[in-house]
């Protein structure tokens, strides 16, 4: 079967031909890891995670080869860890786990490699003396800077011309830069912040070289795929591919990029109220499995917008096809359709509807299992939300449960059945709900030890 993917660099669909024949090499752009994953971040992670499950199926798990780097060297950690007064590796250690916990919980299996930046800043110094030896960078204040102009090519993957982006440039000029065009490959560290000996002092790599030696060192010279946002795209994609082709690189065939995610029909901003992380959701009691589904169901090439009422249709279908599927195995091939539909560019909205399509011709083992393995391809696990729900559904029941029985503690201290409220309460700080009683209001706070098999006695 032939996958067909939009290469950027080229403006069109393209055969997957893989440079080593039966082997597939991809690198998606990571992230830098200082705060929680918002739902926009989760996007591309769910689009190359879908990518990377259908290369599996079709050249086989140990075929492929998927790189997604963590950016663990960045002022914006700097920043964060001066704030909190913590160190820089103690936040990018607990950054990095709820990255990874998070993913995890939307269905994104792990990359093959998950390199961290700081380990490759020897390579990156490597690559950078490269460049200045073949004139295509310079030394300057500390700084090396790339020669953008020194690369022909420079913004044909974006669509963009040198002069243009100059001409629409409104940016202050740094003295050191010979060009405005050109960008950092390296840049000195002062003693408050993290840096490396290098020839041109104690400092710390700039933010596009990082991928491209990283790639260069995991996966060689050239290799099938480079993936990411169309935020991406430039400078970050521009430069990378700048750099590591006057490395003397061929670096990716073909680029890819997804769209962005709005909310509510409104680009997500903090100051708008419509901001929030993958966790927020999965708190909130939302599955995972929920959130890809919203996400797969429009193309990764155009705009999403996140709704309450996708989220509630997505909800829904899951559950109806959780309650269908009861005790079904997926020990078969998925369906040949959606395959071929996932093959066409990663047309997962196709998908989704020949899903709908087969859900209702599930009436038999044979097809109830061969249903069960196309979900399991795009990643949706329906047992756990069918336990998300069950887990929601307890605690609505036992929340209310508490409430009845602090108002049952109310109504016996204003019947003065003092023997009642000290039972109830007693009871209920058994159960590890701490009660406040204020002069009009009782109010209760479930503890870190609530247990709430003993608040059947209680009932």
């Amino acid at each position: 079967m032939t996958i067909k993917l939009y290469n950027t660099a080229i403006r069109a669909k393209q055969d997957l031909t893989p440079i080593e024949d039966g082997k597939v090499s991809m690198y998606v752009c990571g992230p830098t890891v200082y705060d929680r994953a918002h739902i926009g971040n989760a996007r591309a992670v769910v689009v190359f995670d879908m990518l990377f499950r259908l290369l599996r199926h079709e050249y086989g798990a140990d075929a492929v080869t998927y790189v997604r780097n963590f950016t663990d060297v960045d002022d914006k950690i700097n920043a964060r860890a001066a704030e909190e007064k913590r160190p820089i590796s103690e936040i990018t250690e607990e950054t990095t786990q709820w990255y990874l916990d998070d993913m995890a919980a939307i269905g994104a299996l792990e990359p093959t490699e998950m390199p961290r930046a700081t380990a490759y800043v020897p390579h990156m110094v490597k690559m950078i003396e490269g460049l200045i030896e073949k004139g295509h960078a310079y030394a300057a204040e500390g700084h090396v800077l790339f020669k953008v102009r020194s690369y022909a090519n420079y913004g044909k993957l974006s669509g963009r011309s040198v002069d243009d982006m100059i001409a629409g440039a409104r940016v202050e000029v740094a003295p050191y830069k010979e060009d405005p065009m050109d960008f950092v490959l390296w840049k000195p560290s002062d003693a408050d912040t993290p840096g490396w000996d290098s020839p041109w002092g104690r400092g710390r790599p700039g933010w596009h070289i990082e991928c491209s030696a990283m790639a260069y060192e995991l996966l060689g010279e050239r290799f099938d795929i480079h993936g990411g946002g169309n935020d991406l795209t430039f400078p970050h994609h521009e430069n990378e591919f700048a750099q590591s082709k006057c490395a003397g690189h061929d670096f990716a065939n073909i680029w890819m990029h997804n769209e962005m995610l709005q909310v509510e029909g409104k680009k997500m901003s903090k100051s708008l109220g419509n901001f929030f992380t993958v966790r927020d959701l999965l708190d909130q009691g939302i599955p995972g499995e929920v959130i890809r589904f919203v996400m797969l169901s429009t193309h990764y090439r155009k705009p999403m917008d996140w709704t309450e009422k996708k989220r509630e249709e997505a909800e829904k279908t899951l559950k109806k096809w959780a309650d269908l599927l009861k005790g079904a195995e997926h020990n078969l091939r998925p369906h040949l359709d959606v395959v071929d539909a996932l093959s066409d560019d990663l047309n997962t909205p196709l998908a989704i509807s020949l899903l709908h399509q087969h859900a209702n011709n599930t009436t038999d083992p044979v097809s109830a299992g061969r249903f069960l393995a196309t979900i399991a391809l795009i990643g949706l696990n329906l047992e756990h939300v069918s336990a998300v729900r069950m887990a929601v559904e307890h605690s609505f029941e036992v929340s209310e449960l508490v409430d009845q029985l602090v108002k049952e503690l109310a109504t016996a201290r204003t019947e003065k059945d003092w023997a009642k409220a000290d039972a109830l309460k007693s009871g209920l700080a058994e159960a590890g709900v701490k009660i406040m009683i204020g002069k009009d209001t009782i109010e209760r706070e479930l503890g870190s030890d609530f247990d709430p098999s003993k608040l059947e006695a209680l009932k």
